[in-house]
């Protein structure tokens, strides 16, 4: 438990991770989500996005933005919690939690050589498309197709 805590890092200590990362060579991957409840489509998700970069960071929408994105009730579990279940995957080297309703200011900061989005998703259809081309980024899509939804699922357990 300590070592998937000590995984979620703020965004200043991201950058200063990633930056001594990129001076050894290696590449980052950025995937994002709100990761309300993890379940099976988040874990492969994460594994696709791990698998494009040599280190992965995650960035976890913070409890007010979920409730914004996903209406009253959500999030279900507390920001701390969903990072830290989060950062306890393997494939997931930094969490980093996040104020915003999008990532354009992790985009911007941390400038991953790959931007990881799910099957719900084309590249033409990610909203931050342009902000990842401006610096020179590519965009992935990974994961298994959109079977698994928080949402259903959470329907599901309320009978």
């Amino acid at each position: 438990m300590r070592q998937a805590r000590s995984k979620v890092v703020s965004l200043e200590e991201a950058a200063r991770i990633v930056a001594e990362a990129r001076a050894r060579g290696r590449t980052l991957a950025l995937a994002n989500g709100c990761f309300d409840v993890l379940h099976v489509g988040h874990v492969r998700y994460l594994a696709g996005a791990r698998a494009e970069a040599d280190m992965l960071v995650v960035g976890i929408n913070d409890d007010a933005s979920v409730r914004r994105l996903k209406g009253e009730g959500r999030p279900v579990m507390p920001e701390q919690d969903r990072a830290v279940v989060v950062a306890a995957l393997r494939s997931v080297d930094q969490v980093v939690v996040f104020q915003d309703d999008g990532v354009t200011r992790l985009l911007l900061t941390l400038k991953p050589d790959v931007h990881c989005k799910g099957t719900d998703y084309t590249p033409e259809t990610v909203p931050e498309r342009d902000v990842v081309r401006s610096y020179g980024g590519r965009i992935a899509i990974v994961g298994d197709r959109k079977d698994h939804d928080t949402r259903r699922l959470l329907e599901r357990l309320r009978g």
